[in-house]
């Protein structure tokens, strides 16, 4: 039950500190930052993958798969999104 109360301890303050560093970016840095959220995502989706590998129990298993498909989520939606932005500032030809 300690390690729970830790767990969810650690993952509130990780919203509260993310939520307070994401607002402070200024807007000429959100393209930058969001291909190094893609990059970590990609290594989230790679751990991922090798977790539903393992002999696990079964809510593991089940875990594994949700962050498969929400990293894979957070990844194509993020290179979509940096694509555009990029597209933004070519030159109209």
């Amino acid at each position: 039950m300690d390690a729970l109360v830790a767990a969810v301890t650690v993952f509130v303050l990780a919203i509260f500190v993310g939520f307070e560093i994401i607002t402070k970016v200024p807007p000429t840095l959100h393209t930058p930052l969001m291909s190094g959220s893609n990059a970590i995502s990609g290594i989230t989706l790679i751990g991922a993958v090798i977790s539903t590998r393992v002999d696990n129990d079964a809510l593991a298993t089940v875990l594994a798969v949700a962050a498969v498909a929400f990293a894979m989520i957070n990844v194509v939606g993020g290179y979509l999104v940096t694509h555009r932005m990029l597209g933004m500032f070519k030159r109209k030809g």
